[in-house]
């Protein structure tokens, strides 16, 4: 019966897009070939396998919520669980910290792509793309700083970790014949005024150009921007500023953090200045509440602008749209099924824009029509588009998708202890 009821009110919205001239079918076929990037640290509260130590680097996990991933087979369980919600397919970000090391202390400028071994043969197995971060923070020479401070034996430590870890993202391009996203970004910075900024972010530069020294040609490098951290509340040696002139001027991927601005800055704006200096964009999809807090992405004004961006700017095939949030105040699962699905609802709603049409007002000046119609699309049937959507990817449709996170936790996480 419910299946009736979703053919029959898709049937009503692909006739109401139709007279907007909106092809519904095309709308899902599009949605259908953008994969996530899902992050594995929602899963274990950014704790990975190395030394289960404290977070530190200026971000923290708020929440104890019972049940996180206790080693590597709990969490590729519990993406897999997490997927089986979330319909098309969708690659999984892993952190250096997530390496398989046997049971044994690997330091981080040791680190191989072997360590990776296993995760790569699982990701094939399950039709999953992979990709990269390396990983400056929890380690004991982390500090307040790393690729930037002047001890140059501590900041060759993290240029020979970064410099590892795209000779992993490599291999893991080349293994899955795709290119492997890698992500670079450090916590640097001061908690009080610093008087030698432009010293650290020589520093900075420098290792950099160490870093990439090497040219690849299965993955890709992406530099990250952040406001402040915890505890580095006045100075970050990595500002925006700092990376989209370093992305610039090297070509290289530059990653908008929707919370690694100030409140009141749109991370959609940004997009279509950056596309026409830089070649491809990474963003990491969050929901900051009045800082950068981590919070569960959902389908608010923010991720709508931003998805909206992505497809009038035609850039579906140059933004690589990655999740970053992780929440321990509630169920993981639903944590990473919640953000995802909210995600993918506001690029549906970016598909069904009728572009040509509020185009076509706004170059005859006509304001008044513009806007009118910006606001009926509000209105429209999107949501029997994503029922539909849902159900041909066999995933659960609204809201059914609770009562199977419910029942894995009754299973499987509540029984962790």
């Amino acid at each position: 019966m419910k299946e009736q009821l979703i053919n029959k009110a898709y049937e009503i919205a692909k006739e109401r897009y139709a007279v907007l001239g909106i092809d519904t079918d095309k709308a899902m076929d599009a949605l259908q070939n953008i994969s996530l990037s899902m992050h594995c640290w929602q899963a274990d509260d950014v704790t990975g396998f190395e030394s289960g130590g404290a977070l530190t680097g200026g971000i923290q996990a708020t929440g104890n919520y019972p049940g996180k991933a206790r080693n590597m087979e709990e969490v590729r369980m519990d993406i897999l669980k997490a997927m089986s919600f979330i319909p098309g397919r969708h690659r999984l970000s892993l952190h250096e910290i997530y390496g398989d090391f046997g049971g044994k202390f690997v330091d981080r400028d040791q680190v191989e792509p072997s360590h990776f071994e296993s995760w790569m043969e699982w990701a094939a197995e399950n039709d999953i793309k992979l990709d990269f971060n390396s990983t400056s923070f929890s380690h004991p020479k982390s500090g307040n700083l790393s690729l930037a401070n002047p001890d140059k034996a501590i900041r060759d430590f993290w240029v020979e970790h970064t410099v590892r870890c795209r000779a992993i993202a490599e291999e893991m391009g080349r293994r899955q014949n795709d290119p492997c996203i890698m992500n670079l970004w450090i916590h640097d910075g001061s908690k009080d005024i610093t008087v030698n900024r432009m010293m650290y972010r020589e520093l900075l530069k420098d290792s950099l150009d160490r870093i990439f020294a090497t040219e690849y040609k299965h993955m890709k490098d992406s530099i990250e921007s952040k406001v402040f951290g915890i505890g580095l509340e006045s100075y970050t040696v990595g500002s925006n500023d700092f990376y989209i002139g370093y992305g610039v001027q090297h070509q290289k991927l530059v990653t908008l953090d929707t919370g690694h601005f100030h409140p009141t800055e749109s991370g959609a704006d940004k997009l279509s200045s950056l596309l026409l200096f830089v070649p491809e964009v990474l963003l990491h999809v969050s929901r900051p509440v009045r800082w950068d807090s981590d919070h569960v992405t959902i389908m608010n004004d923010d991720t709508l602008d931003l998805c909206k961006e992505i497809v009038r700017c035609n850039a579906l095939n140059r933004v690589h749209i990655g999740l970053d949030y992780f929440d321990a105040s509630i169920n993981r699962i639903g944590a990473y099924v919640i953000g995802s699905r909210a995600t993918q609802k506001c690029l549906l709603q970016a598909l069904l824009e009728p572009l040509h049409t509020l185009r076509r007002y706004e170059a005859e000046d006509k304001g008044f029509e513009r806007l009118a119609l910006l606001e009926e699309c509000k209105s429209l049937p999107w949501n029997a588009v994503w029922d539909m959507f849902c159900l041909r990817n066999g995933v659960p449709v609204g809201e059914e998708f609770i009562a199977g996170v419910d029942e894995y936790e009754a299973e499987v996480t509540s029984k962790r202890k």
